[in-house]
């Protein structure tokens, strides 16, 4: 018989004002038979209270586990793409609950990892850009094969529930998250005669690996962002980056799909 998912962690800034409004959902999951901890190792259901950026900071701060549940609640007036409640509306949740209309998606990652030692794990996307203002040179490749020569800003590898964010801002496609694959799109590439890239997004099955291999000259202090985290790691002189095995398990209402999320985000 399966394991009861009782044991509950709230992940949330801890000013005042936000533990008040807390305050009411921690009764309210101890009054549904809900064990509140504050170890989130201990937890079999993390809550995530805040924005969209809350909920991926509660996801890698507690260590992108595929053994728990993870919640997101707004406490901004619309939900996010990974909250699907409001703070206030307590009825709505029990109501949800109560009638089974919540269900677990399973949302992919990707893993990177730098210099075949580091490995870091990304729920929207990593991007890397020079940490100065000068373009600089990667050499892409795809299962170990030479793709292109990339000189320019950098570049985002998204994954599917990512494809709304950065790499949206940068004109890749929105891909629906049951395709488990990775998405590459380019930032301010230099097409000339010497260096010559693709110029578009392209998207890799699940079963591919990216290879960057980052030219030396010139970069000593690459910026690599992990979600809404950045790192500055001198002298990379390669990055591998593929969707990995593990999934985070997410709760959202039967009737807030991801294509609903998008069409009341953008249109």
């Amino acid at each position: 018989m399966p394991e009861r998912r009782n044991r509950m962690y709230f992940f949330y800034k801890h000013d005042d004002e936000l533990m008040k409004r807390v305050q009411p959902l921690v009764n309210l999951a101890k009054e549904y038979g809900f064990v509140v901890v504050d170890d989130h190792t201990k937890a079999n259901v993390i809550v995530s209270i805040g924005d969209d950026g809350s909920f991926l900071q509660a996801v890698r701060q507690t260590g992108f586990r595929d053994d728990c549940l993870y919640a997101g609640i707004s406490t901004l007036s619309s939900r996010g793409f990974y909250c699907d409640f409001q703070i206030e509306d307590t009825e709505h949740m029990v109501q949800a609950a109560s009638s089974e209309q919540i269900e677990v998606r399973r949302y992919p990652i990707i893993e990177v990892t730098i210099d075949n030692a580091a490995s870091f794990f990304c729920l929207n996307e990593c991007s890397i850009r020079s940490g100065i203002i000068k373009t600089f040179v990667m050499d892409v490749f795809i299962d170990d094969l030479h793709f292109e020569t990339f000189r320019g800003d950098g570049m985002i590898v998204a994954t599917p529930t990512g494809s709304t964010a950065y790499n949206k801002s940068v004109n890749g496609a929105v891909v629906d998250p049951l395709l488990p694959c990775i998405q590459v799109s380019e930032l301010a590439s230099l097409n000339n005669n010497r260096y010559r890239t693709l110029g578009s997004s392209f998207i890799l099955s699940g079963k591919r690996k990216l290879t960057l291999k980052i030219s030396p000259e010139g970069n000593h202090y690459p910026l690599i962002g992990m979600d809404n985290e950045a790192l500055s790691i001198r002298h990379i002189e390669k990055i591998d980056i593929a969707l990995s095995n593990r999934v985070i398990k997410t709760v959202r209402l039967k009737d807030n799909s991801f294509w609903e999320k998008v069409k009341r985000t953008f249109l």
